[in-house]
């Protein structure tokens, strides 16, 4: 049964008219969560909107708890099953989604996939019990933002709800090689030929960027390195995503690691 907490009354996300796969509509809400707390002052920054799925509610209670006690963090629903998470999303319209990946009726991944397929989809985080999961390598692949362990200490669960709020990256490149490495299936050759075709329709300068985005660089490092300005390395993202149906970063950086584009960079 959902649990949903009453709305405040502060209207902190903004609508983005651009396409839901380009990096400026998969990332709306970052931009306007950090531009209402800029304008609103630093006693009264804009909360970011979280909503908490878990089957055990002992779990839930434990996480509204640490998170809830945030100043810049609203607790806006509970779910217990995946099932019910697109109604909430919709009557509740959250910032980020902490989502546990195994629950009894919709898992996790399930209400992952489902949930970023939608247009403007809120950013999601799964929570795990083990860091070396096809579980969660299957979450990232469909789009999820990262993953925390339920062990991890409040303030770092705290931190990536912060930066999955702000668009920055929760996973480091090094920690999605070793995730990808150790859960890898023997189908190895199969990825890597299919990851090389998706990425044929990019053109030379995107790949470039897309490369340098599965090593983990930010917009400002890519943009030294391959002569660009920021704002245009933000362009070349935003096609990127769009051109191959992708919604975040992480998700670049997993299919360039398929093609084998990765381990080139590195042999050069």
């Amino acid at each position: 049964m959902a649990d949903t907490r009453p709305e405040s009354g502060s209207e902190s996300r903004s609508e983005s008219g651009s396409e839901s796969r380009s990096e400026s509509g998969s990332e709306s809400r970052s931009a306007a969560v950090s531009e209402s707390r800029s304008e609103s002052g630093s006693e009264s920054r804009s909360e970011i909107r979280l909503l908490l799925v878990d089957d055990d509610p002992l779990v839930r209670a434990g996480l509204s708890l640490m998170l809830g006690g945030a100043g810049d963090v609203e607790i806006v629903g509970e779910a217990g099953d995946g099932a019910e998470v697109p109604e909430l999303v919709d009557r509740t319209r959250p910032d980020v989604v902490l989502m546990d990946i195994r629950m009894p009726g919709t898992d996790g991944l399930t209400a992952t996939e489902r949930l970023r397929a939608r247009p403007d989809a809120p950013q999601v985080v799964v929570l795990t019990t083990f860091h070396a999961d096809e579980q969660v390598l299957r979450a990232l692949r469909v789009g999820a933002a990262g993953f925390v362990l339920k062990d991890t200490p409040p303030a770092e669960i705290l931190d990536a709800v912060r930066r999955v709020a702000a668009g920055d990256p929760v996973l480091s490149p090094a920690v999605t090689r070793r995730l990808m490495a150790h859960v890898a299936d023997g189908a190895a050759d199969t990825r890597r030929s299919r990851a090389r075709e998706r990425l044929s329709v990019l053109s030379d300068c995107e790949r470039e960027v897309a490369v340098r985005v599965g090593r983990g660089l930010t917009n400002a490092e890519i943009a030294a390195e391959v002569y660009l300005s920021v704002a245009g390395v933000k362009t070349h993202v935003s096609r990127v995503l769009a051109k191959l149906d992708l919604g975040n970063r992480v998700q670049i950086a997993l299919l360039t690691y398929d093609a084998g584009l990765l381990e080139d960079e590195s042999g050069h």
